[in-house]
């Protein structure tokens, strides 16, 4: 299995070209991550950048006529490194062997690439760094990776020391701190840090420069998240209209996540779940659903995350068909959530998320147009991440 890994990673490296010099891709639909659709132009790129769009001029490096052409998608919630063991069960803490570990996450940054993710922010692990550091290399193929290095809990201290493990986790090297607001959904989602413990973790987090997202299922929590000035909130299961109502006046990102749900139901088994858990994962469908059409018809800015684990890495795109078919997401909207608004959230909007001169050359074309079908995503036939071509068929 070892060799076979190791093959997959250097088939990929082999395709990724340099993204020195000039290449032009042929499209007739654009899909530009803000709403427009484009047609029938060529894209120019430079030193991995977008520098032009416009009509075609002779001769084009790469013929994506027959695709839909759409900015690198945009996963801002995932977990890299839990992986499944040589017996199928869920791994998501520290391996005994960290190399495995690193291997494990390695191997799921991998598949989420060429699943068209050309970022992805995950959220919980030291290893994500050492990942994200050979990424950036160019030793192995990945998206680009943003982690918050740690999880911050209510038992990893009082507000001073919550702020100084803010601190130490931004010289870690961390791009967004992570803090656990409420209990997870099995446990009721019942706040579990207190409101100052908060404050101090989220404005320590802005003094520091850093983005703050909450782990939040319940009300209170996350509505004591966003009075605290949090950057994101994620899940969000159980929120009221009325603390929807004051993420939408105050900016707040909303990440809810039904790909999770759907991963823990399909494979029960890996992750030694009871048939109480699996209960309660199944009755947080419908919720999980619901206030996803909640925060969208009070227009609050909601991003793509899929809370990705194990079994879910590279299937990242299947939450585009669940938010469009269970939340009843517009597709437009959807794509959004993965690109512009996404690419907003992470403070990367003037670099990554449309297809415009200037931007990051982070492209993905699928087999299909998503606007007609949204299963089309499933379809990756082109992904491009900083002007390299890591899938091509």
């Amino acid at each position: 299995m070892r060799c076979v890994l190791v093959l997959l990673a250097l088939a990929c490296a082999a395709l990724a070209q340099p993204s020195a010099g000039r290449i032009v891709i042929r499209a007739s639909t654009i899909l530009d991550g803000r709403g427009a659709i484009l047609k029938n132009l060529e894209i120019v790129i430079e030193d991995g950048r977008i520098r032009s769009i416009g009509p075609p001029h002779g001769r084009f490096t790469y013929d994506l006529r027959g695709l839909t052409v759409m900015p690198g998608w945009i996963d801002t919630h995932v977990h890299l490194n839990w992986h499944f063991n040589e017996s199928h069960k869920n791994v998501s803490g520290r391996e005994d062997d960290p190399a495995v570990e690193e291997r494990a996450t390695a191997e799921n940054a991998r598949v989420t690439l060429a699943g068209g993710f050309t970022t992805v922010q995950s959220v919980g692990a030291a290893v994500d760094a050492a990942v994200r550091d050979r990424v950036n290399r160019g030793e192995i193929p990945g998206p680009r990776i943003l982690t918050s290095f740690r999880q911050i809990q209510a038992t990893s201290g009082d507000p001073d020391a919550l702020r100084a493990l803010v601190r130490q986790t931004k010289q870690d090297g961390a791009d967004v701190i992570k803090l656990f607001a409420t209990t997870g959904l099995g446990a009721g989602g019942n706040q579990s840090m207190s409101d100052a413990q908060i404050q101090a973790v989220c404005a320590e987090a802005k003094a520091v420069g850093l983005r703050s997202v909450v782990h939040a299922i319940g009300d209170a929590g996350a509505r004591a998240a966003v009075l605290a000035g949090c950057t994101s909130i994620e899940h969000g299961t159980f929120l009221t209209d009325e603390t929807l109502d004051l993420m939408a006046a105050r900016g707040t990102y909303f990440d809810p996540n039904l790909l999770v749900l759907h991963n823990y139901l399909e494979d029960l088994a890996s992750f030694n779940f009871t048939g109480q858990v699996a209960a309660t994962l199944k009755a947080g469908l419908g919720p999980t659903a619901d206030v996803l059409r909640r925060a969208r018809a009070r227009h609050v800015k909601i991003v793509f995350g899929t809370d990705a684990v194990s079994g879910a890495h590279g299937r990242n795109a299947e939450e585009f068909v669940y938010r469009v078919q269970d939340g009843n997401e517009r597709p437009e909207d959807a794509l959004a959530s993965a690109t512009s608004v996404a690419s907003e959230s992470l403070g990367l909007g003037s670099e990554i998320g449309v297809i415009a001169p200037g931007y990051q050359a982070d492209l993905v074309a699928t087999d299909g147009s998503p606007l007609e079908d949204i299963a089309a995503v499933r379809k990756v036939i082109f992904v491009m991440k900083g002007g390299k071509v890591f899938k091509h068929r």
